[in-house]
C-alpha cells in the first residue's frame, strides 16, 4: 500500500454496516441443508455451474470474510492497543494540535519496507519526515507493542526477536504509560522522548544538547553527521565545516540560536511558518520553511553556499566544479581521465603513471583546491621555488598549493588527491605533478591569455661593389629594397586580416566566441541591436550609460547598457569585462556578456524585474492609513509601488552590506563600487537586493567620475575624499552605504530638509537624524512615515536600533573612523557589539 492510499484512507469516514431490509431465510430443516436453502447446491454443481461463476463466488466470499478496514487516529497508544503493524498504515498517532503524526511509512523504493517515524501532518509526507525509530526497515510482519514489564518494543518479526529496534528505551508503568506526540512533534513514553534520539531533523524548540552533551544528526544516507552541534563530517572523519559557536535551539521565528548569544537569521524570519532544521544527503546543513502558497518547502538558511566544499562530492582525483547556484559537476584535470564507475564513485585514474619521478613536472590549476591529501600542514616557504623543490624531494608528494601573496603559503599534497574543489573566491594555484611527457593543457586558467602573432623578415643589404662608389647606384638599390619591403609588409598584412575574418566567422558560427574558463559572452552588434528593437525600450539611465530592455534568441529577457565615455581598447575592455563576469554573489547582478565592436562598449545583464530601491522609497504623494495592521512581508496600498515593511528594509540593507564586503574583501582584485545610491540597488521578485554598476568604476578615470553634472546626480552619496581630492579606499564606498542606510529608515532623501531651523547651507542628514536619536531620544522622528504606523518598539527597536547606529559609524568624516564592510554586515547581523557612535560631521560644516 502506498503512502498517498495511506493519507486517502486517514481523511475518510470510516465505513459503515447497515442491516438488510428484508427478513432473512428460514433456518433450514435436518431434511433441508443450508446449501439447497441458498442455492449454492446447484451453484457449485459442476455440471451445472458456468465457469465464470466459480471466481465471482471465491471473489465475493472473499469480501464478505475480509471487510475493508476502518482509518483509526489514535490521541495515544497503549499496551490496549497493541499490537500495531504496518499493515495497519490507516492507523496513525496524531498531535493535539493536528500538526503531526506517527505511524508506520512504506520506504518510496520498497512498498514492503517501513519505518516507524513522524512527520508534519499536512504536508507531503515524503518530504516533511522528522523522525524514525528505527534505522533498518522493518517488513510486514514486524510489531510496535507495550509490553507486560512496561516496555515499548518493535520488532522486525510477528514472533518476536531478541533484538528491539526501538531506541534507548527502559521500563515504565505498564498500565499507566502510553506513547503520545505532542504538539511540538516530540514523542513520548513515559520518561523517554524522540528529541533526545534525532534523525537527521531538528524541530523548532528542540533543544540540541542532552544532558549537557551536544547530540549528532546523521543524513538518509549515512554519509554525512553534523556532530557535536558544531562540526560538518564526512564519513564520520573527515571534517569540511566547523562553525563558529556550537548551535543550540531553532526557535518558530526563523532564529538559530548559538552559543555566546550569537545567532543566524533566516530569510523569512518572524514569518509564521513550519520550519525544520536538516542535514541534507548531499552533506549541507539547511533551514526549511514551509511556504503555503505553492505549497513547498523552501531554503531560508543554508551552512554551505558553495557546495563543492562540502567533501565526497566527487571521487579522487576528481575536481568538483559548481557554477553558482545549486548544481555541481565533476570533470577531471589535466593528465587525467574517468576512471571505472564514474566521476562521481571512482573519480579519476592518470592517463600516464608517475614511474619516473625525477622525470616529472608541474600544470598549473588555478583556483584549484585539494583538501584531502595526508598531511595538509602549512610549510612556510620564502618564495615559489622553495615550494616546488620540497615537493620534487618526496616521492609521494603528487602536487602542491602556493598562494602568490609573499606569505610563504605552501601545502604539499601527499599521498593522495581528494576532495578537490574550485571556487573563484580561493586565492591559491595548485600544481599538479605529470609525467613530462604528458601533453595535456591545463584547464583552469585565471586570466585572459591573448595570442600575439608576429612575422618577422629579415633582409640584408648587399653591399656595393668596391670599384664603384656612385651615389646613384646606392640610392637607386635602397629604395628598390624600401619599395619590395613596403609591398611584402603590405602582403603579410592583407593576408592576416583575411584569415583573421575567416577564423572569426567561423568561431561564431560554430559558437566558439565564449571566453575560456566559463567567461561572458561575446555579442554582436547587430544581435544586440535586434533584441532591443534597436535599442527603443529605454527602462533607465545612469552615470555609466543608458539601459534598454531586451530578450535575446533564447528567450532570456536582459538588460542591456550602453556605456558613455569608457577609454581604451578592445583588449583592456575584454580583460575587465572577464573580471567582472567572474564575480558570483547572490546580491549582484549576474553579467551575461558584452559587446566591443564599431566603438560601442555595452554590457549585458540579467533582467531585475522590480527595479530599483528608490522607486519604492520615495515615492511623492502617498496616502497610507495610520491604522496599525499585522506584519507583512510588504504593505501594498493604492499606489504604484508597494511599501516594504521593516523585515524587508532589513534584509535589504544586509543583502547590499555583504554584496560590497564581498566586492572589498572576498574578490581576487580590488574592486571599488564609487556609486552607490538606491539607483543602483534592483530588487528581485522576493525584494532580494542586487548591485548594479559594481565594477565600472575602473573603466573611467577619477576626474571624469567628479564632474560637475556628476556631482548633481549623486549628490550626498559622495565620500568628502572626492570633494578634497583625496586618495580613494574602499572607505568611500561605506560612506555612501551608510547614507543608503539611513534613507531606508526614514524613507526620504538626505537632501530633503526636515523639520528644521538650520539654513539649507548647513543642512547636513546625518547630523540632523543623530540629534534626534541620540539627544533628544525621539528615533520616532526619523523613521519612514509611510510605516511609522507598523513600528513596534518590541519587535523593531533592535533592528531599527542596529541599523541607525551602523549608518552613524559609516558616516564619520575622515575615512579611518568608518569600519571596513565587512565589518559592517556583522554590525547589522548583531554578531558583533556596537558602540555608540560619534555624531557625524563634514569637513565644511561646523558642529554646534
Amino acid at each position: 500500500m502506498s503512502t498517498q492510499t495511506s493519507l486517502s484512507n486517514l481523511r475518510q469516514p470510516p465505513l459503515k454496516y447497515h442491516q438488510p431490509t428484508s427478513l432473512p431465510p428460514p433456518i433450514p430443516t435436518s431434511s433441508q441443508s443450508a446449501q439447497n436453502i441458498y442455492g449454492i447446491n446447484e451453484l457449485t454443481n459442476p455440471k451445472t455451474m458456468s465457469p465464470f461463476l466459480l471466481p465471482l463466488l471465491f471473489f465475493i466470499t472473499f469480501i464478505v470474510s475480509n471487510p475493508p478496514p476502518c482509518s483509526a487516529q489514535l490521541s495515544a497508544f497503549s499496551i490496549t492497543d497493541s499490537p500495531w503493524t504496518p499493515a495497519q498504515q490507516n492507523k496513525t498517532l496524531l498531535s493535539p494540535n493536528s500538526v503531526f503524526a506517527a505511524g508506520f511509512l512504506s520506504l518510496p523504493t520498497s512498498p514492503n519496507l517501513f519505518n516507524f517515524s513522524v512527520w508534519y501532518r499536512n504536508i507531503s509526507i515524503r518530504d516533511s519526515v522528522v523522525w524514525s525509530a528505527n534505522k533498518t526497515p522493518v517488513g510486514l510482519t514486524a510489531r510496535l507493542v507495550v509490553t507486560a514489564a512496561g516496555v515499548l518494543r518493535l520488532s522486525n518479526s510477528s514472533a518476536g526477536e531478541n533484538v528491539n529496534l526501538w531506541p534507548g528505551l527502559h521500563s515504565q508503568n505498564p498500565n499507566s504509560t502510553k506513547l503520545v506526540l505532542r504538539d511540538d512533534g516530540n514523542l513520548i513514553f513515559g520518561k523517554w522522548e524522540s528529541f533526545g534520539f534525532p534523525t537527521d531533523t531538528i524541530l523548532p524548540n528542540q533543544s540540541m544538547s542532552l544532558s549537557g552533551t551536544n547530540i549528532t544528526l546523521f543524513s538518509k544516507n549515512g554519509k554525512f553527521s553534523f556532530v557535536d552541534a558544531i562540526k560538518l563530517v564526512f564519513n564520520q572523519t573527515d571534517v569540511y565545516q566547523t562553525m563558529d559557536n556550537a548551535f543550540q535551539m531553532l526557535d518558530s521565528t526563523g532564529k538559530l540560536q548559538q552559543e555566546n548569544g550569537v545567532s543566524f537569521i533566516a530569510s523569512d524570519f518572524g514569518l509564521n511558518r513550519s520550519r525544520r532544521l536538516t542535514i541534507d544527503d548531499d552533506g549541507n546543513l539547511r533551514i526549511y520553511s514551509f511556504d503555503q502558497s505553492p505549497r513547498e518547502w523552501t531554503v531560508v538558511w543554508q551552512a554551505e553556499y558553495e557546495l563543492c566544499r562540502v567533501h565526497g562530492m566527487c571521487g579522487p582525483n576528481a575536481i568538483c566544479v559548481s557554477d553558482g547556484s545549486s548544481s555541481s559537476s565533476c570533470v577531471c584535470p589535466p593528465g587525467f581521465k574517468e576512471s571505472y564507475g564514474g566521476i562521481k564513485d571512482r573519480g579519476c585514474e592518470r592517463k600516464i603513471e608517475l614511474t619516473n619521478l625525477a622525470n616529472t613536472k608541474f600544470l598549473r590549476l588555478d583556483y584549484v583546491n585539494f583538501t584531502g591529501g595526508s598531511n595538509q600542514t602549512n610549510w612556510l616557504a620564502t618564495n615559489f621555488s622553495v615550494c616546488e623543490s620540497r615537493c620534487l624531494a618526496k616521492n609521494n608528494c603528487l602536487g602542491f598549493m602556493f598562494k602568490y601573496d609573499g606569505k610563504g603559503y605552501c601545502v604539499l599534497q601527499l599521498d593522495r588527491l581528494l576532495y578537490g574543489y574550485w571556487s573563484p573566491d580561493s586565492e591559491t594555484a595548485m600544481f599538479l605533478r605529470v609525467d613530462n611527457s604528458e601533453t595535456d593543457r591545463t584547464n583552469f586558467t585565471g586570466m585572459t591569455e591573448l595570442l600575439e602573432t608576429t612575422c618577422p623578415v629579415q633582409i640584408s643589404l648587399p653591399l656595393p661593389p668596391q670599384e664603384s662608389n656612385a651615389t646613384t647606384r646606392n640610392i637607386v638599390i635602397i629604395c628598390t629594397l624600401f619599395a619590395a619591403e613596403l609591398i611584402s609588409g603590405v602582403l603579410f598584412f592583407w593576408a592576416f586580416i583575411k584569415k583573421y575574418i575567416k577564423y572569426r566567422d567561423m568561431a561564431r558560427t560554430l559558437g566558439l566566441e565564449f571566453l575560456p574558463a566559463g567567461g561572458p559572452k561575446r555579442f554582436s552588434y547587430a544581435e544586440l541591436k535586434a533584441a532591443t528593437k534597436d535599442f527603443s525600450n529605454l527602462i533607465g539611465r545612469g552615470g555609466f550609460g543608458d539601459v534598454y530592455r531586451g530578450e535575446l534568441s533564447d528567450q532570456r529577457v536582459v538588460a542591456v547598457k550602453c556605456l558613455k565615455h569608457v577609454a581604451g581598447g578592445d583588449a583592456e575592455f575584454w580583460a575587465e569585462v572577464t573580471i567582472i563576469a567572474r564575480m558570483h554573489h547572490l546580491n549582484l547582478v549576474r553579467l551575461w556578456g558584452f559587446c566591443a565592436e564599431k566603438g560601442q562598449r555595452i554590457l549585458v545583464y540579467e533582467y531585475v524585474p522590480n527595479g530599483s530601491l528608490d522607486k519604492y522609497l520615495f515615492q511623492p504623494g502617498r496616502v497610507v492609513s495610520s491604522e496599525p495592521e499585522e506584519e507583512t512581508s510588504v504593505l501594498v496600498d493604492n499606489g504604484e509601488k508597494p511599501i516594504l515593511d521593516w523585515g524587508i528594509r532589513y534584509r535589504i540593507a544586509l543583502g547590499v552590506a555583504r554584496a560590497i564586503a564581498y566586492l572589498h574583501e572576498e574578490c581576487l582584485e580590488w574592486v571599488l563600487h564609487c556609486d552607490i545610491k538606491p539607483e543602483n540597488i534592483l530588487l528581485g521578485d522576493d525584494f532580494c537586493p542586487k548591485i548594479s554598476d559594481f565594477g565600472l568604476a575602473k573603466l573611467k578615470k577619477k576626474e571624469d567620475m567628479v564632474t560637475i553634472s556628476r556631482m548633481q546626480g549623486t549628490r550626498g552619496y559622495m565620500a568628502p575624499e572626492w570633494v578634497k581630492m583625496d586618495p580613494i579606499t574602499p572607505k568611500a564606498d561605506v560612506y555612501s552605504f551608510g547614507m543608503v542606510l539611513l534613507e531606508l529608515v526614514s524613507g526620504v532623501r538626505n537632501n530633503e530638509i526636515q523639520g528644521s531651523r538650520i539654513e539649507s547651507e548647513d543642512w547636513y542628514f546625518p547630523r540632523w537624524a543623530f540629534d534626534k536619536v541620540f539627544k533628544e531620544m525621539k528615533v520616532e522622528d526619523i523613521l519612514d512615515r509611510q510605516i511609522k504606523h507598523s513600528y513596534d518598539s518590541r519587535l523593531h527597536f533592535d533592528t531599527v536600533n542596529r541599523m541607525v547606529k551602523t549608518a552613524m559609524w559609516c558616516l564619520q568624516d575622515r575615512p579611518e573612523l568608518r569600519p571596513s564592510m565587512g565589518k559592517v554586515a556583522k554590525m547589522l547581523e548583531g554578531t558583533v557589539d556596537i558602540t555608540e557612535p560619534k555624531k557625524p560631521t563634514i569637513f565644511f560644516l561646523t558642529d554646534d
